[in-house]
């Protein structure tokens, strides 16, 4: 008798460039956070170099712009586009 067991997929790779101090940054991880969702949170502030990089792969020069998986999906407001859409906890790998 074989059993087959199916891996959960793995949690999305979240990256958030942003500030400290900004409310669509903030409002944007207070959403992942409740879900659970580790992510790498990338401060402008503290990490000015890295402003260019954002602005290279996301073509945008505001905050907060977000990743998963790779995938620019935009900033705090397409964020909550996908849960209202009920699109995102599936972007996230999250059941």
């Amino acid at each position: 008798m074989s059993s087959s067991v199916q891996a959960e997929p793995a949690v999305a790779e979240v990256i958030v460039y942003g500030t400290a101090r900004c409310p669509y940054c903030v409002r944007a991880r207070s959403l992942l956070e409740s879900k659970g969702i580790d992510y790498q949170d990338i401060r402008l502030e503290e990490h000015p170099e890295r402003r260019q990089e954002m602005e290279r792969l996301s073509k945008r020069r505001t905050v907060p712009q977000i990743f998963i998986d790779g995938v620019h999906i935009g900033g705090c407001d397409e964020l909550y586009e996908l849960e209202y859409a009920g699109e995102l906890d599936s972007a996230l790998h999250i059941t």
